[in-house]
C-alpha cells in the first residue's frame, strides 16, 4: 500500500533560528506498558517523527515537497528513510528545524501562519514514533557560536570553559522533566505505540578538534564534547525510565574534523549538502540504519 505524509505545507520562508546560530557560528506508565522493541514480525501502519533539526535535515537535498520551507525537511532524511524501509501505510515527518520542546505542544513560527504543534501529528492510531529533541533546548547552537568567537582571541586555551563552569552540566539536568514529559505526552496521545528515542550525532573529536575549520579552541573541545556526551546520555535515561526504546548514534569518527568521506556531521563550510553543524546526508543513513535494527527491521524494504 502507498504510503500518505500527512505533513502540513504553509508559504513563509524564514530560518530556523538554530541554523541562524550556527551559520554566524501517569502518562509515563502508559509509554511503560505499551510494546519497547518490535518483535521481528511486526508491520507498522502508521508512524510519526518529532523532532528539530537533526531530524528535519536543512539543505539535505531534496527538500520535501510541499512541506513548510521554514522546517527545511528534507526527504532524505531519517524520519524519511525508516518510514521507506518499514513500508508504512501513513508516514507523517512533524519536525521541524528550529523546534524547542515547547513546539511539540504549541505552534511554531507564530509570526504569519502557524507551523502546528507537532503533538498534533500523534493520535491512537500511531503505532510507531521517533523523538529527536532538546538540542536547542539546551542551546548548544548558541553555545557554539560564542565558544567560537572567544577561540579567536586564545585557539590554544579553554575560554570557552572559562566562560560556562558548570553551567552547560546544570542546563542538562534541568532539562530531565520536560523531557520527560515529553515521553509522558505521547504515551497519552499513542498509548499503543512503539515509542523511540533517538540521540544527536557527534559534533566534535574527543580533543584537540581542528581549528580554524571548526573554530573552538583546543582545550574546549573535549569540554563540549563532554557536555554533549552527557546529554545524550540524560536523554537516553530519560527515554528508558519512561519505557521508550533509545537509539543511540553517537558513534565516534564521524564528526565536524573527520574527512568529508567520513564525516555525518558537517563543519561550519559543509563540504557535502547540509546546513552548517548539521547531520548531511550519510549521517541521516547511519541514524536510520540504528533505528531500523533496534526496531529488528534492518533487513526489511
Amino acid at each position: 500500500m502507498p504510503r500518505t505524509d500527512r505533513s502540513t505545507a504553509v508559504s513563509e520562508n524564514r530560518y530556523p533560528r538554530s541554523f541562524h546560530v550556527v551559520v554566524s557560528l501517569s502518562a509515563a506508565l502508559c509509554l511503560t506498558s505499551s510494546p519497547v522493541f518490535a518483535d521481528e514480525g511486526t508491520e507498522f501502519e502508521s508512524y510519526t517523527a518529532l523532532g528539530d533539526s537533526f531530524t528535519s535535515g536543512p539543505l539535505i537535498p531534496p527538500q520535501a515537497p510541499g512541506a513548510d520551507p521554514r522546517c527545511l525537511r528534507s526527504s532524505a532524511n531519517y524520519p524519511n528513510l525508516v518510514a521507506d524501509a518499514l513500508g508504512v501505510a501513513e508516514f507523517t515527518d512533524a519536525s521541524c528545524s528550529g523546534a524547542v520542546i515547547a513546539d511539540l505542544s504549541g505552534p511554531q513560527y507564530t509570526e504569519l501562519a502557524d507551523v502546528p504543534a507537532q503533538f498534533d501529528a500523534l493520535d491512537t492510531g500511531t503505532d510507531l514514533v521517533t523523538i529527536g529533541i532538546g538540542g536547542n533546548d539546551l542551546g548548544f547552537s548558541e553555545v557554539f557560536a560564542e565558544c567560537a568567537k572567544r577561540s579567536l582571541r586564545n585557539p590554544l586555551g579553554n575560554p570557552c570553559e572559562d566562560r560556562y563552569g558548570d553551567e552547560l552540566d546544570r542546563r542538562v539536568e534541568a532539562l530531565r522533566g520536560r523531557v520527560a514529559g515529553v515521553y509522558a505526552e505521547v504515551g497519552e496521545r499513542s498509548p499503543g505505540a512503539v515509542v523511540v528515542g533517538v540521540g544527536y550525532l557527534q559534533i566534535l573529536p574527543e580533543s584537540r578538534g581542528c581549528w580554524p575549520t571548526a573554530p573552538i579552541a583546543w582545550g574546549d573541545v573535549s569540554y563540549l564534547d563532554g557536555v554533549q556526551a552527557a546529554f545524550n546520555r540524560m536523554l537516553e535515561e530519560e527515554a528508558r525510565a519512561a519505557g521508550a526504546v533509545f537509539v543511540d548514534v553517537f558513534e565516534r569518527g564521524h564528526d565536524v574534523c573527520a574527512p568529508a568521506s567520513e564525516r555525518w556531521v558537517e563543519g561550519l563550510v559543509p563540504e557535502n549538502a547540509a546546513a552548517p553543524v548539521h547531520p548531511n546526508e550519510a549521517g541521516m543513513a547511519a541514524v536510520s540504519e540504528r533505528v531500523l535494527a533496534e526496531l529488528g527491521a534492518g533487513a526489511r524494504a
